[in-house]
């Protein structure tokens, strides 16, 4: 799907801010935590993309890895969380999932958290124009109304750190109680995902794309 000139300017800008600077916290040589960042690792991708997922070797095990292993105790909670949110006990649907963090991340104009999430929403059955739809949001042409709900969320929590009651009772169509409270967890893990990921200037894998991925 072709960007706009323009939107790519703004794209380009954006990643030059975030991504063109060194890394504010190195990673750590791979070798000297090979074993413990393999294990943490296989863990990850076994709950994310299933117990039969190929181990990494660890030349391609990301980066990020190896710069947040420094602080293991945080990182393990941090991991804990958005294993438990991604995997299957998570109470969300992989779809709402995924739509609910491409819609944070593009509000928070995070470069790799988008380009990691275009990637794997199209694991799950997202489209191309579903990820275009995530950019322009809930004012999306042709959007379905239980993808438009899910957007303004993301947006409302974005703007006014807290949920409208019509969006709030658009979301109890589609999600019971649960299903809420979980996507609220989930937009601020994201968040809080994005805040560390563009402060650190983590820089992108060889397959991210950045806010360009679609």
């Amino acid at each position: 799907m072709t960007i706009a000139p323009e939107m790519m300017d703004e794209i380009r800008a954006r990643e030059a801010e975030i991504l063109g600077h060194p890394p504010r916290i190195p990673p750590v040589d791979r070798q000297s935590v090979a074993e413990e960042v393999q294990a943490t690792t296989a863990k990850l991708r076994g709950g994310v993309v299933g117990k039969d997922a190929a181990p990494f070797p660890l030349e391609a095990i990301p980066e990020i890895m190896f710069t947040l292993c420094r602080y293991p105790e945080l990182w393990d909670k941090i991991m804990a969380l958005s294993l438990h949110l991604q995997s299957s006990t998570g109470a969300l649907p992989a779809r709402i999932r995924q739509l609910a963090i491409l819609r944070t991340a593009w509000l928070l104009q995070a470069p790799y958290e988008w380009g990691e999430h275009v990637r794997h929403s199209k694991r799950v059955g997202l489209t191309s124009e579903d990820v275009e739809r995530a950019v322009i949001g809930s004012a999306a042409p042709g959007l379905a109304p239980e993808d438009a709900a899910i957007f303004a969320c993301c947006e409302e929590l974005r703007e006014h750190v807290m949920v409208s009651d019509a969006t709030w009772a658009r979301l109890g169509a589609i999600l019971n109680d649960e299903q809420r409270f979980e996507l609220l967890v989930l937009i601020g893990q994201f968040t809080n995902v994005a805040y560390f990921q563009n402060t650190l200037r983590l820089r992108l894998e060889p397959l991210n794309e950045g806010l360009a991925a679609r």
